[in-house]
């Protein structure tokens, strides 16, 4: 994996040729830029991949945590650099959802803006809530409520070593996603796809229906089989899901852009 030391806020997972598209990913709560390093290998050679990676882990583990939802993409905002003017496909998991749905929000797009897409994955639309407060837990209940979702490796949970280095990133940012509630009726101008698993407790099917009313373009759901970390087993799949989600608005830029021309 590629890593630029003078935006400690992105990285690339691939090496490519100069694209003219890319997918930015935002990871889930105590998750770093690295677990989306194998979706790479799925993705069209064509698309540039990236991903975010937060303060307060890996490399940056000697940073403050960003404490709130807002004031993460407020940063990651600021520190886009070329990716801003860029079409540029932004895909949230879990926290990562609501972190990659207000940095849409933070970008100047124009309506229904073809050129940019969301893509949010185990994560209930911000209309909808629940009181959750993992974040106040003892240690011991904050690892148990990770366990539960099989995003992480038992044996990983069970080393006091390990624990010691990720239980502060993972309570600091269940705090941020528990604690995140925007305006119910927040929209961005952009299409949005909504990726979940069948059976993940952190979200109904209802709760992801709820995204429709979060934009003011076009609105697609796919549900697959598995928890809440379900994309960890159908990577070729969500990476299809993402490239023709990706194409078909690409395809929809260039109409627009040919009844421009001959307007």
């Amino acid at each position: 994996m590629t890593t630029t030391t003078a935006n400690p806020w992105l990285r690339s997972l691939r090496e490519t040729s100069q694209s003219s598209r890319h997918v930015l990913f935002f990871p889930h709560a105590g998750g770093s830029a690295t677990y989306f390093h194998p979706f790479a290998e799925h993705l069209p050679g064509s698309l540039g991949v990236w991903a975010a990676q937060y303060p307060g882990r890996q490399d940056r583990r000697h940073e403050p945590f960003v404490e709130s939802v807002e004031e993460l993409a407020e940063r990651i905002v600021r520190n886009l650099g070329p990716l801003r003017a860029a079409p540029l496909a932004l895909f949230g998991h879990s926290m990562g959802a609501a972190v990659a749905f207000e940095v849409a929000r933070r970008l100047d797009t124009r309506p229904s803006d073809p050129s940019r897409q969301l893509i949010v994955s185990g994560r209930r639309a911000p209309s909808t809530t629940r009181e959750e407060n993992v974040h106040r837990g003892t240690d011991r209940q904050v690892l148990a409520a990770v366990a539960k979702l099989d995003g992480t490796s038992a044996r990983l949970l069970e080393d006091p070593e390990i624990v010691r280095m990720i239980l502060p990133a993972i309570r600091n940012d269940y705090r941020a996603i528990e604690l995140y509630r925007p305006a119910p009726s927040a929209v961005v101008d952009l299409p949005i796809l909504c990726l979940a698993g069948d059976r993940d407790p952190q979200v109904t099917d209802r709760e992801a229906s709820a995204w429709r009313a979060h934009t003011t373009g076009v609105f697609q759901q796919r549900t697959f089989p598995g928890g809440h970390f379900y994309l960890a087993d159908h990577r070729t799949a969500v990476s299809k899901e993402i490239s023709r989600f990706v194409s078909e608005s690409s395809a929809e830029l260039s109409r627009v852009t040919d009844g421009q021309a001959e307007s």
